[in-house]
């Protein structure tokens, strides 16, 4: 369950403070508009204010106030074209076309620019209904205008006072998301769990971890002003050592268990890494309501339970029961979760109080850990070909639209025809995969919130009340948008039937139509999800590649790092963040792929293992940067940086082949090599085999070798399939 659908945690979750906050907005702006003028104005200004609540989206303030000022610009243009050109129905007709596909194509800017281009639609969709004159047009758009204005102005002031709060609340749902992601690793050593999908798990997991600690760093690093700000940086700070900690915790699960199945040192181990995730998320819950967290979890009953554990095993080692390489490997195991808990501990200190300065490097510019969002037009002109996803998505809409146009027409009503071309917009986006769950979130919300709303108006006739109904509904439509469509579904029909039942009461046929147009709508959407497909098998050579190209510069940053070649670990952390972001890109696609039809899957359980398998370089490189951590005393420097030339250029080569395997099957003779050899001698001494990270270090770097040339294998077979599939 996503933390925000719990009750104990919504209520201070960033998704209910937008919720509420545009409820307010919108409403709000609606009764001061009602006490100056007329209902029908009144209703204008509202749905301005509606059409820029889509962009208050929690952002760096510069951010919010550049998007939600697009939105307000944009929709008003829409509207102002629409309305003029609605007398004449040839040319609304050419304008609609116009819009949707041109607002559609906006999406090209990433998904931030997702809501806008909602707006716009939305917009276009409200002033189809309107036949007004040049003059009613140009006031009726000044109205949306002074809406949208007003709603602006009161999103950025409430966003200038809660500032600090939303800081708060995103790095919270990070450490939420971060303590799943542990609490899913927890189960590798229950013997009862699968361990493929249980890799599928987290590594889909890793996707939302990326999102929610990609936002945190796009809201904590910018504008560091104040002292306070110093707490969230070590927290942000904290959590992503923590995360790489936990990263360094994967094993040979499959080993462990297949010696220690009879054992309860396994039950054991699953039982304090799942506390570990529920400390965690006491630390969420703690930032999220503004208080200082501490200890609460006691891990001492399981802390002496695999003590004694370990003591018998040891034990019947020495009698020959176990063996050496399974019990050195529980062992390293345990450190690590001592050491994760350790770190949780500090993490709790770190919400008491700054540890003076902001920690971080002054000469370092942050920006590459940002998102850089930027609306270029040549971007937008370069997606104007048949090729483009985007471009064939923005046909799709446009033809989807217009086949809802003109079911409109030949309805037996007209009042809310709109309906129609509005669930198109809100169910065909631009992956198949989007456009299913959207469809089924739409169709039951639909069915629910009309069913709701009859009995309310059936039984509730108190206009006090219905309006009571109407704010909640309000608040919920926007607060689920984003966790839970088909709570917005529910909110959004049970709002629009209230107004209308509030505005004309015994409209009882308003939610008969509504129930048809949506059906008309979701049927539309469906079919028209087929027209010009972009199917996700075709962007997979391009992601692949992504990971592979983002992998080698990881390897290599390790690689200047973990030999002391580099002052800090700046580009170490920056590669890390890209290899990360490159695979959770990958990840998404394999996921909307298997959401399509089963004749558009390709190579999926290869894919699926390529992702494990790079995923696993990043714990092992993690694994060995925890392990030189751990044993700086006597580290034989000579011998463990040959070590690491070796591995990492055996690791870059087989990396290499991967992409050539991917690219053209070119033979292995043929392969381009890293011009640093990596079969450079290594120095062993006396010194260095008594070093006792010696052993560890060279069992991790033979599971690294391993999986490097799985990544290889796996690239040939998905470079042929695909190509196959051609």
């Amino acid at each position: 369950m996503h933390y925000a659908l719990n009750p104990r945690t919504f209520l201070f979750s960033h998704y209910f403070y937008t919720g509420l906050r545009i409820a307010v907005g919108v409403i709000g702006l609606t009764f001061l508009a009602l006490l100056y003028s007329d209902l029908p104005t009144a209703m204008t200004v509202s749905i301005g204010a509606l059409c820029t609540s889509l962009m208050d989206l929690p952002s760096p303030i510069r951010h919010k106030f550049n998007e939600m000022l697009a939105s307000v610009l944009l929709c008003s243009a829409v509207t102002l074209i629409v309305s003029l050109c609605a007398p004449v129905h040839w040319l609304l007709d050419i304008m609609v076309v116009l819009v949707s596909f041109f607002a559609s194509m906006m999406v090209v800017y990433g998904r931030k620019s997702m809501p806008l281009q909602f707006a716009a639609l939305f917009a276009m969709t409200l002033s189809m209904a309107n036949t007004l004159t040049v003059r009613q047009a140009f006031l009726h758009s000044g109205l949306f205008l002074a809406g949208g204005s007003g709603y602006l102005a009161y999103a950025m002031a409430v966003a200038w006072f809660i500032r600090y709060r939303t800081k708060q609340q995103v790095l919270a749902e990070a450490l939420y998301e971060l303590a799943r992601y542990i609490d899913i690793k927890a189960d590798f050593y229950d013997i009862r769990t699968n361990l493929d999908t249980q890799f599928g798990k987290l590594v889909r997991q890793q996707i939302v971890l990326a999102e929610k600690q990609q936002a945190s760093r796009d809201l904590i690093l910018r504008g560091l002003q104040r002292t306070r700000d110093a707490v969230l940086v070590q927290v942000h700070y904290g959590m992503l050592d923590l995360y790489e900690l936990v990263l360094s915790t994967h094993t040979d699960y499959e080993l462990l268990r297949r010696h220690f199945t009879d054992a309860d040192v396994l039950i054991h181990l699953r039982d304090i890494v799942s506390k570990a995730a529920l400390d965690i998320e006491s630390i969420a819950y703690a930032v999220t309501r503004k208080r200082e967290s501490f200890v609460g979890i006691d891990y001492q009953a399981e802390v002496q339970a695999i003590d004694q554990e370990l003591f018998r095993l040891e034990s019947d080692n020495a009698s020959g029961g176990v063996p050496n390489e399974a019990l050195t490997i529980l062992r390293a195991s345990y450190v690590k979760i001592r050491a994760l808990i350790d770190m949780i501990g500090q993490l709790h200190l770190a919400t008491q109080a700054p540890a003076g300065p902001l920690p971080i490097i002054p000469e370092r510019d942050m920006t590459p850990f940002l998102t850089q969002q930027k609306y270029e037009l040549r971007m937008l002109l370069a997606n104007l070909r048949m090729t483009s996803p985007i471009f064939r998505f923005a046909l799709r809409v446009t033809m989807a639209i217009s086949a809802g146009l003109l079911a409109a027409e030949y309805l037996p009503y007209a009042a809310h025809g709109y309906w129609i071309v509005l669930t198109i917009v809100v169910i065909l986006k631009p992956s198949f995969s989007m456009t299913k769950q959207r469809r089924s979130d739409r169709l039951i919300g639909t069915l629910i919130g009309c069913v709701l709303t009859a009995l309310i108006l059936r039984f509730v006739h108190a206009p006090a009340a219905l309006l009571g109904f109407l704010f909640l509904a309000t608040v919920a439509a926007p607060a689920f948008v984003y966790i839970k469509y088909r709570y917005t579904a529910i909110a959004a029909s049970m709002q629009i039937l209230l107004q209308i039942g509030l505005m004309i009461p015994g409209s009882t046929h308003a939610i008969s139509e509504r129930l048809i147009d949506t059906l008309i709508g979701a049927a539309i959407a469906t079919l028209f999800s087929y027209v010009l497909p972009s199917w996700e098998y075709r962007a997979l050579p391009r992601l692949i590649r992504s990971v592979l190209n983002a992998s080698q510069r990881y390897i290599d940053a390790s690689r200047e790092l973990l030999q002391r070649k580099s002052s800090d670990d700046f580009v170490y952390r920056l590669c890390r963040k890209r290899f990360m972001d490159s695979l959770a890109g990958l990840s998404a696609a394999l996921v909307r792929m298997l959401d399509e039809p089963p004749s558009k899957h390709r190579a999926a359980e290869d894919i699926n293992q390529f992702i494990v398998q790079n995923y696993l370089v990043v714990a092992h490189v993690a694994a060995i940067r925890f392990l030189l951590r751990r044993h700086t005393e006597g580290l034989p420097q000579e011998s463990v940086n040959a070590v690491l030339q070796q591995v990492s250029g055996t690791v870059w080569n087989k990396l290499a082949q991967a992409q050539q395997a991917l690219d053209a099957l070119t033979p292995a003779g043929d392969m381009q090599r890293k011009k640093a050899d990596p079969s450079i001698p290594v120095p062993v001494t006396e010194e260095t085999t008594a070093w006792p990270g010696w052993l560890p270090l060279q069992r991790r770097t033979k599971l690294l070798y391993a999986d490097a040339e799985q990544i290889a294998f796996r690239s040939l077979i998905i470079g042929r399939l695909l190509a196959q599939s051609d």
